[in-house]
């Protein structure tokens, strides 16, 4: 039996140098592109952090210029629909 030969496949488990460091070079591609991607969006969360905070602030002060405005508005319907001093001096006379 030991003079028969072998018709099986045989695994070869020699590992070109090679193929080792472009295994190595493929690996810290792929973690480099990560901890690149992670800074990115980490750097995209603080800018739509200020963006929001931004926005407050914008709605804060538009609300306060609408306040303002119905305040004239209805300061400005009051003084048309009061009679002026002159109406008032007619009217007694």
């Amino acid at each position: 039996m030991t003079g028969e030969k072998s018709t099986g496949w045989r695994l070869n488990r020699q590992i070109n140098l090679s193929v080792v460091v472009q295994l190595i070079l493929l690996a810290s591609l792929i973690i480099g592109s990560w901890i690149n991607l992670q800074r990115q969006l980490d750097l995209l969360q603080h800018d739509v952090n200020m963006l929001l905070d931004g926005q407050k602030e914008f709605e804060q002060k538009l609300e306060l210029l609408w306040c303002r405005s119905v305040s004239h508005e209805y300061r400005l319907r009051a003084i048309e629909k009061s009679p002026s001093e002159e109406d008032i001096t007619e009217d007694m006379f």
